[in-house]
């Protein structure tokens, strides 16, 4: 099956259910300063979730486009990647269980015509804070699931959310295939990793609302949340436990090939030491690497972000340097980067026209971070041939130097440990690993510090400042003219932070004439209203409307007075007058003809 026909067949099933099909949103959340990309299909609709009312209506499937970086260190076995595509169906407030779980049993066996004696299920166990989920285990039996390939597991594998420390959460129930490998052992079971059983589809019944005190409280709407990717389910259709032998990966593998000459298949005749002993490395996880960084890095240009060494700019600058790090591993000397993601447009252009659209500065970017980062393994190759000059004879290379390498110039243990045999040194990677553990261990503290909050807060002072970004977006306009537009934002419950295209800084002068516009609305006490329309309608309306991909058929459109129309999915200030005095704090450049303005509500 090739993704076009699954992604096909999945939407067309849950259209015939009722549901709407959104596109794809943007990588880069809108207004949402807890996260720095969007991970799952339901981020997006996280007001919805809440009981926001959708302009099209209770039932949405889409396929999102999702990248994830937590697990980073796991690309390069067979199914994880940082870029992913979800799809995913939701119901907002209207069906339950007994209609999920029936339609997930046919769209499996029926649509998909997977055998069912391989399909195994889990189901919450239950805790303190919910009960023990017997009524989806009762519907799995009650469509045809046998009781003993039905799993009852703890939260830390059948409950979803919420996406930060606050928000919408669930029990849920997962699907698993049976690959036919090996069991682990007695107690294998869906969800031990040992490869037996490959996750495919999840249900989450998302029912309660996590509150920042720990409590798990029943949410205004019961909502149903899915989440299935394309490179699993394509891996599970194809009898094919690669993903990156899939056609949404493969053909990338193919141009990996051509530029290294080596085969995807073959193990490498490298060979090192580690604690003492013979290692030899599968070639086939450098291609993955490659192949998952170089479409991550395509995806994110696309969608606005150039490498930097802050915030979405930093993670999209680790991507692409580790991605050329692995390409000097298996051999490929010239530049690359630029037809590696040539391939990722060709592959995937079709469904995703922005990689096409934005191709000239896709490859600019890439060409130029590739030269920057050939620079800097120069330099990493000085710094090593320093050190290993300073060690006394006989030494090993402390863990600790080996992890500054890797973190500072880039260098894989395995290229250091390289290194250092041809000068007869050994690498003490015991404490390498250890280093490594401990960065890990950081790292993902302060991406759960960043998610801290979640998508979920809709505080009454965060729509406060969405509706004063409106006001602000309007009034730029007004003061320096119909060419500025809104490139990005992002607000807390202290400050909002907008970002628009405009050639240079704004004289005092500007600022203030800004300021005041904004205030004037502010003081007028101005309904805020919203009207449901189509997209075509809004826009001779003279709605603003700068994220065109992302918008469904159906869209809100806000107007206060006669300043500002706009298209978004709120939610807003009933009237301006709550806002409160608006004061710009900071405005400075965020890129090549862009600038940023940081404000706030006194």
């Amino acid at each position: 099956m090739t993704s076009k026909e699954l992604r096909k067949k999945y939407l067309d099933f849950f259209r015939e259910k009722g549901h709407k099909v959104l596109p794809s949103a943007s990588l880069i959340p809108e207004n949402d300063p807890t996260t720095l990309f969007i991970s799952a299909g339901m981020h997006p609709l996280v007001p919805y979730l809440l009981g926001e009312p959708h302009p099209l209506g209770k039932r949405l499937a889409s396929v999102q486009k999702c990248l994830r970086t937590v697990d980073i260190d796991e690309v390069g076995d067979t199914c994880h990647q940082t870029f992913f595509e979800m799809m995913g169906n939701w119901s907002l407030g209207d069906y339950w269980k007994k209609e999920m779980i029936p339609w997930s049993y046919e769209f499996m066996t029926k649509v998909m015509g997977i055998p069912e004696e391989k399909i195994s299920v889990t189901c919450f166990a239950g805790d303190e804070d919910a009960p023990r989920d017997d009524e989806t285990a009762a519907l799995w039996e009650k469509v045809g699931i046998p009781k003993e390939r039905i799993y009852f597991l703890g939260k830390k594998d059948n409950w979803w959310g919420p996406a930060g420390k606050i928000g919408p959460c669930g029990p849920d129930s997962e699907m698993y295939y049976d690959t036919g490998e090996e069991a682990c052992g007695p107690d294998c079971r869906p969800g031990c990793g040992c490869g037996k059983y490959l996750e495919f589809w999840n249900d989450v019944f998302m029912q309660y609302n996590c509150t920042a005190e720990g409590r798990f409280e029943p949410l205004k709407q019961k909502n149903i949340d899915t989440g299935m990717g394309v490179e699993r389910m394509l891996m599970v259709m194809n009898n094919e436990y690669d993903a990156y032998r899939t056609d949404v990966l493969w053909p990338i593998v193919q141009k990996i090939e051509g530029l290294s000459g080596l085969k995807y298949g073959e193990k490498s005749d490298e060979e090192y030491i580690k604690d003492g002993k013979q290692c030899w490395v599968d070639v086939r996880k450098r291609f993955r690497i490659i192949a998952d960084h170089i479409r991550a890095a395509t995806f994110l240009i696309a969608d606005g972000i150039i490498p930097s060494n802050t915030e979405q700019g930093y993670v999209l600058r680790r991507l692409i340097r580790r991605a050329i790090r692995f390409g000097k591993m298996l051999g490929i000397e010239k530049p690359f980067a630029t037809e590696v993601a040539e391939s990722v447009m060709e592959t995937m252009g079709e469904v995703y026209p922005e990689i096409i659209q934005e191709k000239v500065k896709i490859l600019a970017e890439l060409s130029k971070e590739e030269e920057r980062f050939s620079k800097t393994l120069s330099r990493g190759i000085k710094e090593f041939e320093k050190i290993i000059g300073g060690l006394p004879s006989g030494e090993k290379l402390p863990g600790k130097t080996a992890f500054f390498l890797y973190e500072t110039f880039g260098f894989p243990i395995e290229l250091t440990a390289e290194m250092a045999k041809e000068k007869d040194i050994n690498v003490n990677e015991a404490e390498f690993d250890r280093a490594s553990a401990e960065h890990q261990k950081l790292s993902r503290a302060g991406a759960e510090k960043k998610f801290a909050g979640g998508l979920a807060d809709q505080s009454e002072q965060v729509v406060k400042y969405h509706t004063a970004t409106h006001l602000l977006h309007a009034a730029l306009r007004q003061v320096l003219g119909s060419e500025v537009h809104q490139v990005g934002s992002n607000l807390t419950a202290e400050r909002l932070r907008f970002d628009f295209t405009w050639p240079e800084k704004l004289t005092e002068e500007q600022i203030k004439e800004v300021e005041d516009l904004v205030n004037e609305q502010i003081e007028k006490d101005l309904p805020v209203t919203a009207e449901t329309m189509g997209l075509a309608e809004a826009k001779e309306k003279g709605a603003l409307a700068f994220f065109e991909q992302k918008y469904a058929e159906q869209v809100k459109v806000y107007t206060i007075g006669e300043l500002s129309k706009e298209v978004c999915g709120g939610p807003h200030a009933e009237r301006t007058g709550v806002l409160g005095r608006f004061k710009i704090t900071k405005e400075e450049s965020s890129g090549a003809g862009k600038r940023r303005i940081y404000a706030i509500l006194e």
